[in-house]
């Protein structure tokens, strides 16, 4: 054997018997430690470029701003990551942007407004703790000052059409009084009066990226604009799907009715589908009964035969 070889063979066994010796005294990885490795290695959370320009309503957004910069970016953040909520809200607007869309180009509001409606309700005929109500979160008194009946039978804030008729004029008045559809965003959520005193309070222009406001405001139109940015590019943000994963418009028509209805689910019956579905499609009924002793005109909104599969 040449010297060479011997050479060779001698550091063959060196090395092996090196990493029988590691192998010995190296403890075994326990399945904790295995799954921690993992999570660390499979889950990250990154920061998140701020775009390069925004508007809202075809206004810009100075995000030259240092400020501003940083309270988009808290918001692009926040629901970024709220993936399930994001996800959520993804679903239902293929199922409620095409009835919003049209009737804010109807009413002449921007389509960046249906973000609005997401940032007041998540696209949900719900409550907020301070008692608004449906898609465009809706104050009793507000409401009832823009003609929609409110009370223990009806509620015509849950109504979307009326509802959205309702946005759209409380925005142009908006609009009309403070000259932006930012502000008019604003006033939306604070109010005009509260928007006015601090726009003469802080001797300030009628410019919301000028004004200090409450937490709430002051977070208000970068959760829209975080929403107009999110849901207008979703993959860039994380958010996968297929057309088929989301929720579809379903096909109805109207009922016209100008009495009193004494048993909704025995009227619900006659369509072929029970309360239950009535309820669903027509959320500003409140009970199982419709008092009309003004013989008002209300429009019932009735699925398609054959969308749901069973009625009772």
């Amino acid at each position: 054997m040449s010297i060479l070889s011997k050479i060779g063979l001698i550091t063959v066994v060196v090395l092996v018997s090196s990493l029988c010796v590691n192998a010995v005294q190296q403890e075994p990885v326990s399945k904790e430690e295995k799954k921690i490795e993992k999570a660390v290695n499979d889950y990250n959370v990154y920061a998140i470029p701020i775009p390069e320009s925004m508007d809202f309503a075809g206004e810009p957004v100075p995000l030259d701003n240092p400020d501003i910069r940083e309270r988009l970016d808290r918001e692009l953040l926040v629901n970024t990551y709220w993936q399930s909520n994001g996800l959520l809200i993804m679903k239902r607007a293929n199922k409620y942007f095409p009835i919003i869309e049209p009737m804010l180009e109807k009413y002449g509001l921007p389509d960046d407004f249906k973000y609005l409606a997401v940032a007041e309700s998540a696209l949900q005929n719900n409550r907020s703790p301070a008692g608004a109500a449906g898609f465009w979160h809706f104050l009793k008194g507000t409401g009832r000052e823009y003609g929609l009946e409110v009370n223990d039978y009806v509620d015509e804030r849950y109504n979307l059409e009326l509802a959205t008729e309702v946005a759209a004029e409380y925005l142009k008045r908006s609009k009309k009084k403070f000259g932006s559809w930012t502000m008019a965003a604003a006033a939306y959520n604070a109010g005009n009066g509260g928007i006015q005193k601090q726009v003469t309070r802080q001797k300030s222009t009628n410019n919301y990226y000028d004004l200090l406001l409450n937490d709430e405001t002051s977070r208000y139109i970068f959760r829209i604009l975080a929403f107009k940015e999110i849901m207008g590019n979703p993959e860039k943000y994380g958010f996968n799907f297929e057309e088929k994963d989301l929720y579809q418009p379903i096909p109805t028509y109207k009922v016209k009715v100008d009495t009193a209805i004494t048993d909704l689910p025995d009227f619900a019956k006659q369509f072929g589908i029970n309360y239950k579905i009535l309820k669903i499609h027509n959320p500003w009924l409140r009970d199982t009964f419709l008092k009309n002793a003004s013989g008002k005109e209300y429009f019932i909104e009735i699925p398609e035969k054959g969308v749901y599969n069973s009625g009772e």
